[in-house]
């Protein structure tokens, strides 16, 4: 499999496998902003080259300042990826998991 090692926007409107919301995509969406969670689709952001396909539930999300990140597991593989949140997230469920804690 060849890797691209660059970003691609990729502005791609999809309905959620998990929560069956309708999702607007921007380019920089990657995951649902009502449930948060996302598909396993890219080995570098854009590139749609993962072969996994499964779905990734959001694990925690980490605090800096005012901004929050996402961390996504694969339910199949266990990839574990970092995510921006935007402002269309659920901003309730994004404090949920900023509460839980990160494993390693």
């Amino acid at each position: 499999m060849r890797e691209s090692k660059k970003f691609q926007k990729r502005s791609e409107d999809f309905t959620c496998e998990k929560c069956g919301a309708k999702v607007k995509g921007t380019g920089f969406t990657n995951h649902c902003p009502k449930c948060l969670w996302s598909r396993h689709m890219d080995v570098n952001p854009g590139d749609r080259a993962s072969t996994c396909r499964a779905m990734m539930k959001p694990i925690a999300a980490i605090s800096y300042g005012t901004e929050y990140v996402l961390v996504h597991e694969c339910v199949k593989c266990g990839h574990r990826k970092r995510n921006k949140t935007s402002p269309e997230d659920s901003m309730e469920l994004v404090i949920h998991y900023s509460s839980k804690p990160l494993k390693d």
